[in-house]
């Protein structure tokens, strides 16, 4: 007598990306979830992880002696700079209705979870909330994140920098690099000092070349839509080709400022980064498409690199400091 078989079953934990559907929510009701899917929790990692970097770094460069709550101030800092993005992502959310509904009808708006008017509104309530919370840091903070909001708004609503081709990706990089940079450090230093100054324009041309990749899973809907970028003008393999120089050749840099004596002999390590810039610019030009995360694999490793390129910075002046 054979033994009867049972099914197995896999435990269901819930909806954990994006892509997996509603009917899967189980930790909050469905509702909820869609809020947090406006925030698009995945990509303030970047924001977080790098913002309080760079913190650190100003902290252990400018040679302060640590308050007894520097923790408190990073952490606080840091989850101000992370709702700046989280509302910059619900804006677009709002904004991008209709491309959406074509190449990313998973999101919670097309899904019918979410209005575009409650998520505009969820947008203006983190900025406002973020803008209040970075005026109590001090002054410069508070102008940086300003700017940085600045940048996002004026991405996805008039005159709507998004539509227009390559400016889009500058446009992102300003706010992501740059003057996130710039405000991190301001928190424990003086923001025009040349190291942060240097390391923010070296992200900030990197993240010009990366941010093609967030492009590609869009490239139908932008141009149904009337956006052109350079993926739907040119196909991902000429794209490839234009951006590579931007991924490449700011971390190629750094000996040449080494050199000139504009960074400190520890930074070289920095220069290994050009390495995994070969893979983006390898999975960039194959279209790459993840299966569970929103974009291609080759925006997972420009976003896992530029982390890196946040967390070497810091390790980099912290190994100095205290061994030499």
């Amino acid at each position: 007598m054979s033994k009867l078989e049972i099914p197995e079953v896999k435990p269901q934990l819930g909806k954990l990306t994006m892509k997996e559907s509603y009917s899967k929510t189980k930790v909050f009701p469905v509702r909820i979830r869609g809020y947090i899917d406006l925030l698009r929790p995945f990509t303030l990692l970047a924001p977080i992880i790098v913002s309080m970097s760079i913190m650190v770094a100003s902290l252990v460069y400018n040679n302060q002696t640590a308050p007894p709550d520097w923790w408190a101030t990073i952490a606080y800092a840091g989850l101000t700079l992370a709702f700046a993005n989280g509302a910059s992502n619900a804006l677009n959310q709002a904004t991008d209705v209709e491309a959406d509904k074509i190449s990313k009808p998973y999101r919670p708006i097309p899904r019918g979870i979410v209005s575009s008017e409650e998520a505009q509104s969820i947008a203006y309530i983190l900025y406002l909330f973020a803008l209040l919370r970075s005026i109590t840091i001090n002054i410069w903070f508070g102008l940086f994140v300003f700017l940085i909001m600045l940048f996002t708004v004026t991405y996805s609503l008039p005159p709507r920098m998004k539509q227009f081709i390559f400016i889009n990706q500058i446009w992102i990089a300003i706010p992501r690099g740059l003057l996130g940079i710039l405000a991190a450090w301001s928190v424990f230093g003086d923001p025009f000092q040349k190291e942060p100054l240097i390391i923010g324009t070296i992200a900030t041309l990197f993240l010009v070349g990366g941010m093609a990749t967030k492009d590609v899973v869009d490239k139908k809907a932008d141009k149904l839509t009337g956006t052109s970028t350079l993926i739907n003008t040119y196909g991902s393999k000429k794209t490839a080709m234009i951006c590579f120089p931007f991924m490449f050749f700011p971390f190629l840099s750094v000996p040449l400022l080494i050199n000139g004596g504009l960074l400190d002999m520890y930074f070289w390590p920095l220069t290994l980064l050009m390495i995994p810039s070969f893979f983006v610019f390898y999975l960039l030009m194959r279209e790459s498409e993840s299966k569970t995360l929103e974009n291609v694999h080759a925006w997972s490793i420009m976003y896992v690199e530029y982390i890196f390129f946040a967390l070497g910075f810091p390790l980099m002046i912290i190994i100095a400091r205290l061994f030499f």
